[in-house]
């Protein structure tokens, strides 16, 4: 089957045309024709740091690409409730010794899969595995619930632009952070009210939208530095939740608030094969919520090949896609 694999780690160059095997199922498994995925910061992490990144990174030669939207080609042993020609999507690849969705066909755990939204396209689909995910993750164990005021950092970007509809979804009075005009119309398109961090300060939109109490739940896609941010903003006994919390930072103002952090790192599953079947039931919910009409995934404007996935990587490192990049198989 074709693939694109990198035979070393570095720049977007490394990616090269191959024929490898196609992978053959397996009990537990499905084998799944690909049709779409899509880009990840922690994809072009891998690439480009991989070995000071274990175990994350893959044996070399690797076929990178986490998530991934298509048709069930085969289904193993004890493998429920799929079938041949279902169509599905999931995070499965891409790390360690998991083959990644940069091929025409992957095997995947059954656990780690769920039927795909019938309202959007693969394209959309391959979009929303690990952000969705990401962001269901943080926000159910922060608690949201109606009336809340949530306050997303980040919410034009990939895990961001989910995060504010499913906090919306919630029931949560739900504000996102953004860094210019185009930004903040789809934040605002999305349900959520804009705020400018290059324009207003967090004393300033603390002020305007909490009257100075802070925000119940605050989902810090940014992390890092910004989570000092993030603890200003937040209310007393509030609810922190973050995807980068690799800093070393100084939480003098979290003790003396009573705030509670939550580190979301979706990739335990797949690294440890840990409760993996939990991926696959929010890959369900998050379904019924696209459905419903309350959810819909952003995909860039930006179309890509198998063959140019070392362009779609740039254009994420760009930082001028708007949504998630993605790969058509």
């Amino acid at each position: 089957m074709k693939a694109m694999i990198i035979n070393e780690f570095g720049d977007s160059n490394v990616f090269t045309a191959a024929e490898i095997a196609k992978p053959e199922v397996k009990p537990g498994h499905i084998l799944v024709k690909v049709a779409a995925t899509s880009v990840n910061t922690v994809d072009t992490m891998i690439r480009q740091m991989g070995e000071s990144l274990a175990p994350l990174s893959p044996a070399l030669p690797g076929v990178l690409g986490m998530d991934f939207a298509g048709t069930v080609e085969a289904v193993g042993d004890d493998v429920t409730g799929f079938a041949v020609g279902d169509d599905v999507y999931g995070c499965a690849g891409g790390l360690a010794d998991l083959q990644g969705a940069l091929a025409q066909y992957m095997l995947a755990d059954a656990k780690l899969v769920a039927h795909k939204p019938k309202s959007i396209s693969m394209r959309e689909a391959a979009a929303l595995p690990l952000v969705g995910i990401t962001a269901y993750e943080g926000l159910a164990r922060a608690g949201v619930s109606k009336g809340q005021k949530v306050l997303v950092h980040g919410g034009a970007g990939g895990v961001g632009h989910i995060a504010l509809q499913l906090a919306k979804y919630f029931g949560g009075d739900v504000y996102a952070t953004g860094g210019g005009e185009k930004q903040s119309a789809l934040i605002e398109n999305l349900g959520a009210t804009p705020i400018n961090y290059k324009s207003e300060t967090v004393a300033d939109y603390v002020k305007a939208h909490t009257q100075g109490a802070g925000f119940d739940v605050v989902y810090d896609s940014i992390g890092g530095a910004n989570l000092l941010n993030s603890f200003d903003a937040a209310a007393l006994n509030g609810q922190v939740a973050t995807t980068v919390s690799m800093a070393e930072i100084d939480l003098t103002t979290a003790h003396f608030k009573g705030l509670s952090l939550h580190v979301v790192f979706m990739l335990i599953p797949m690294l440890h094969n840990h409760k993996r079947e939990q991926h696959g039931e929010i890959l369900t919910r998050l379904a019924e919520i696209v459905d419903a009409g309350e959810l819909t995934p952003i995909v860039d404007e930006l179309h890509f090949s198998l063959e140019e996935i070392g362009k779609a990587h740039d254009r994420l490192a760009s930082g001028k896609g708007m949504g998630k990049v993605v790969v058509s198989i």
